[in-house]
């Protein structure tokens, strides 16, 4: 069992229902629009990495949160798969890093919205 998130990047002034749409679109996998890569998701997902590796060599898996490797990514999005019982940690690297970065994160599991207090009035779910 996993815990999935996908942190995208939209408009400042996305509402929540477009932003479940867009993260929606990017999980069931319609079809990514082309473009240029979002400088914030790029940003996000190098310092995601840099904290727990997707890709190289193996890490042991008691030290990575990762259900499916590499993660899931698009020109506005990065979808993570998040092995169950290693979430706490994890989830607020995550939020934290999206936060940073200006990103929300939006939860499939109760289509949750999830961003900096500043852009939405959804309550952030740790």
């Amino acid at each position: 069992m996993s815990l999935d998130l996908t942190i995208l990047a939209t408009a400042i002034d996305a509402s929540d229902d477009e932003i479940r749409v867009q993260a929606l679109r990017c999980s069931a996998w319609l079809g990514h629009p082309d473009g240029d890569l979002d400088a914030r998701i790029v940003a996000f997902y190098e310092e995601l990495r840099e904290v727990y590796p997707d890709s190289g060599p193996a890490p042991r898996r008691e030290e990575s949160p990762w259900a499916d490797s590499p993660l899931g990514t698009g020109i506005d999005h990065v979808t993570v798969s998040l092995r169950h019982g290693e979430t706490s940690n994890a989830i607020a690297t995550i939020l934290d890093l999206a936060a940073r970065h200006d990103l929300v994160a939006f939860d499939p599991q109760d289509e949750t919205v999830i961003g900096p207090p500043a852009r939405h009035h959804d309550s952030p779910r740790t």
